[in-house]
């Protein structure tokens, strides 16, 4: 293939071409494909997709170069289709994790501008499928979506989950006594954002400072986490993706409560950002607290609960004090960590 080959140089049935043959996700060890609930997969108007429930979970997310990735960045990391895709499996598959459901299946919109390599779109397909089979949501497929000619690169995934007859948990459930738990990690995409802004050169960083840059690029959800959390009787729970304490007050907000984080954990949090924190002077704790997109799970349990494999304690939730309306509290303080705003920043 030429790999000089741009989307302008194809058809949209030649380029949809190229990518279907990729969309098929494998079963784990190498076996035939895994039952899904796809009826009706790409090639028609609409797909058709099984809801055995009667509930369908539904969310959606878009990335946007120069708004949410960098096709080159300042320490020289060069964004490849592959991240994106991984991303856009990665970010979506968490929102239907937090609401303790299981993915089935996804479609995707993809706006390319004419100069867009058709090596890259093969590329963010392969990272598509690959997030889907190794972040563990083999039942999840690709069941369509549209290919467009815009001025950016955009992606658009609209994915669907279901409950398996189970109820939702919702992020208005924590309840005074109840534990505040930590699925997944927190502030390492935050350290990797930084050092993919910052001028040391992509080559020159260590195993360590490195391991950060690939959760901004590639995070790593912790899928099981949901459903187990679901089965254990969370009382609330949600996808971290702006930040421990912009999420945390969204949690504290519709639960009409203040979560109480326990200092000591949070420093155990702040630990692993060293390698990156130590490079570039920063306090490691601002990524901990105000830092997105490793997509890990904030929930709440309610006492007497045993936490759930994956999950760790990071503090509780209380009553609003007088003074105090709804929020995040760090040793009975509120925390000022701002976090991320896709307006504001």
């Amino acid at each position: 293939m030429d790999a000089a080959l741009t989307v302008a140089g194809l058809s949209e049935a030649q380029l949809l071409a190229r990518i279907f043959p990729r969309l098929t996700v494998p079963e784990a060890g190498g076996g035939a494909e895994t039952p899904t609930s796809l009826l009706l997969g790409p090639g028609d108007d609409a797909a058709i997709v099984a809801a055995p429930d009667g509930r369908t979970v539904l969310s959606i997310d878009t990335q946007v170069a120069d708004q949410d990735f960098r096709l080159e960045w300042n320490n020289g990391y060069r964004t490849t289709g592959f991240d994106v895709g991984w991303k856009a499996a990665a970010q979506n598959l968490s929102d239907i994790n937090a609401m303790g459901a299981r993915s089935t299946s996804l479609v995707v919109s993809l706006t390319m501008p004419p100069e867009t390599l058709v090596s890259w779109v093969e590329d963010f397909a392969d990272g598509l499928v690959a997030g889907l089979r190794e972040l563990g949501a083999p039942g999840c497929t690709v069941a369509g979506g549209d290919l467009g000619r815009g001025r950016e690169l955009s992606v658009s995934v609209a994915i669907l989950g279901t409950l398996d007859g189970s109820e939702p948990v919702l992020r208005s459930g924590a309840r005074p006594g109840d534990t505040v738990a930590l699925a997944g990690t927190v502030g390492r995409a935050a350290a990797g954002l930084a050092l993919l802004e910052s001028e040391v050169h992509v080559d020159v960083l260590t195993a360590g400072q490195r391991a950060l840059l690939d959760t901004q690029c590639r995070p790593a959800p912790p899928l099981a986490a949901g459903p187990a959390a679901r089965e254990a009787g969370a009382s609330a729970m949600m996808d971290i993706s702006d930040g421990l304490v912009r999420d945390g007050n969204r949690m504290a907000a519709a639960s009409h409560a203040v979560l109480n984080l326990d200092p000591a954990a949070l420093k155990a949090l702040a630990a692993p950002l060293l390698p990156a924190s130590d490079l570039l002077g920063t306090d490691p704790m601002s990524w901990v607290l105000g830092g997105g997109e490793d997509h890990g799970l904030l929930a709440a349990f309610p006492p007497g609960v045993q936490l759930p494999p994956g999950f760790t304690a990071i503090g509780s939730v209380e009553a609003p004090a007088p003074t105090q309306s709804t929020g995040v509290n760090i040793a009975g303080r509120p925390a000022d960590a701002v976090g991320w705003d896709h307006f504001a920043d």
